[in-house]
């Protein structure tokens, strides 16, 4: 089983690195870039939300907003966004539920950790309709950062 495209997002509420409730809901009539990534602090994942960091004034021109969630806590996330000036928020799946969900969840992650989010990257337009799927099986992989702001293009 997986997403696709034309598919509803599945509604979430988590805790940001602030401990706020953030609900995918109360984006309704903005454009969002739903990103998972396994773990703060580690080098593919700090180059992929570095790079939406320094991308940002494309989103925002484009009507998106940038959630990125791992299964960190919200304190680790809180350090990792502070350290690297992120300004879009970092959200704490700790309990694993909404990788799930999206079907990003590797069962068994490297040296034997379990439960951990892939890499993945969906756009979810103004109703909460799925436009973008992008689920990778290695985590050395970066989204295709292209794709995602074409499909975004598509939706203004």
């Amino acid at each position: 089983m997986s997403l696709n495209v034309g598919d509803t997002a599945p509604s979430f509420v988590l805790k940001d690195s602030a401990m706020q409730d953030v609900d995918l809901t109360s984006f309704s009539g903005k454009n969002v870039v739903l990103l998972f990534f396994p773990f703060a602090f580690t080098g593919v994942c700090t180059t992929e939300l570095c790079q939406m960091r320094d991308d940002m004034a494309k989103f925002n021109n484009m009507n998106a907003e940038i959630l990125a969630i791992s299964v960190d806590s919200p304190f680790t996330l809180a350090k990792f966004k502070e350290e690297n000036k992120l300004e879009f928020p970092l959200l704490s799946d700790f309990n694993k539920e909404v990788s799930k969900a999206y079907h990003a969840l590797y069962e068994e992650f490297v040296a034997g950790m379990k439960g951990v989010s892939k890499r993945a990257a969906f756009v979810v337009d103004k109703t909460g309709t799925i436009k973008y799927v992008e689920v990778l099986e290695n985590a050395g992989n970066l989204p295709n950062f292209e794709a995602i702001e074409t499909a975004l293009a598509g939706l203004n």
